[in-house]
């Protein structure tokens, strides 16, 4: 491991029109001392090439298959040397501070594990993409800023449950504690809710998630994701929601939380029918019986995150990590 370090990990999937300006902002970095491990999910534009092309010295990993952005970041972070550990969207530009700022957080409290950016939406630079995500009793996220202006509101290092996956900084220390056989994101999780689960791991073992208003980029939202089947994209949320719960939450609070979160997930799917939307309705049931089918290696799993990586109760998490929205928060997404 290099001490000051900043290993980058950039997953890739046919985004060969977003890599200017993420690795052009990238170059001009007041933070000199990064790599970037450039992952390539089997695209089938001209990425690897471009990349090569002009930042030759980025070390660049070629999946055969589309291993999504979970597995991908697994095999990532095998080559990463940095002290600390950045995964970028590669949808993304950012400012020349932000990394700066960034490890700056890092390195002010040991208990601070991991760190998000102030992300701002590339096309709308005045409003916010995200300042992180919080937990709510009916097991939906409660999005902080989310489609907001940018203000001076924002402009406070708070306490988050989860980092966004675009921009968010790590130890590698505190990586390295919360892996589960080696992974440190679940490689059944293709994509979404794998930064929550892994945040939520680090919440248990000792360390925060914090949020940092000085570090800034801007963001594409839904770049990759707005060339997949939504039915698709909510099949993995679904699932990989319900199944980070299963794995994560205390006795008590699973017996809140779950019961409510799989009645409004029945809901959802109800509703998804009575709209004639059938391919989402079926969508969260699959979600629903992949988790009913693989309840026994989750399970499994479970014990060795509560038996060993667990220090701290949800007693005492809680207060930090949850969020109680009113109704008109929910209906919004409706």
């Amino acid at each position: 491991m290099v001490k000051g370090l900043v290993s980058i990990i950039i997953v890739n999937w046919n985004g060969v029109k977003w890599l200017p300006d993420c690795f052009g902002s990238l170059a001009q970095q007041e933070w000199k001392s990064f790599e970037i491990i450039f992952v390539d999910n089997a695209s089938n534009d001209e990425s690897i090439a471009w990349v090569k092309r002009h930042y030759p010295e980025t070390k660049i990993i070629k999946n055969s298959t589309n291993l999504g952005f979970s597995h991908a970041n697994n095999i990532g972070y095998k080559h990463v040397r940095g002290e600390y550990i950045l995964f970028l969207n590669n949808d993304t530009r950012v400012t020349k501070t932000f990394l700066t700022e960034l490890v700056n957080v890092l390195k002010t409290d040991n208990l601070v594990g991991g760190v998000q950016s102030k992300i701002l939406l590339m096309d709308k630079p005045d409003t916010l993409d995200s300042v992180g995500a919080f937990l709510t009793p009916t097991g939906f996220l409660y999005h902080y800023g989310f489609g907001k202006k940018d203000s001076a509101i924002y402009d406070k290092q708070i306490d988050l449950y989860t980092a966004k996956g675009a921009c968010m900084i790590f130890r590698k220390d505190v990586l390295d504690s919360v892996a589960i056989e080696g992974n440190i994101f679940n490689p059944s999780y293709f994509a979404y809710f794998e930064e929550t689960d892994m945040c939520h791991r680090i919440w248990l073992s000792g360390y925060r998630i914090v949020y940092a208003y000085k570090s800034v980029i801007r963001h594409k939202m839904g770049a990759t994701s707005s060339s997949m089947n939504n039915a698709y994209i909510q099949y993995h949320s679904f699932k990989n929601r319900i199944n980070s719960y299963i794995l994560n939450l205390g006795p008590k609070e699973l017996c809140k939380i779950l019961p409510i979160h799989l009645s409004l997930c029945f809901c959802f799917a109800f509703l998804s029918f009575a709209r004639f939307n059938f391919q989402l309705g079926w969508a969260v049931l699959r979600a629903l019986w992949w988790n009913a089918k693989n309840i026994k290696k989750t399970l499994k799993t479970r014990k060795y995150i509560q038996d060993i990586l667990r220090v701290q109760s949800d007693k005492k998490i809680f207060p930090k990590i949850m969020r109680y929205p009113g109704m008109s928060y929910y209906l919004s997404f409706m």
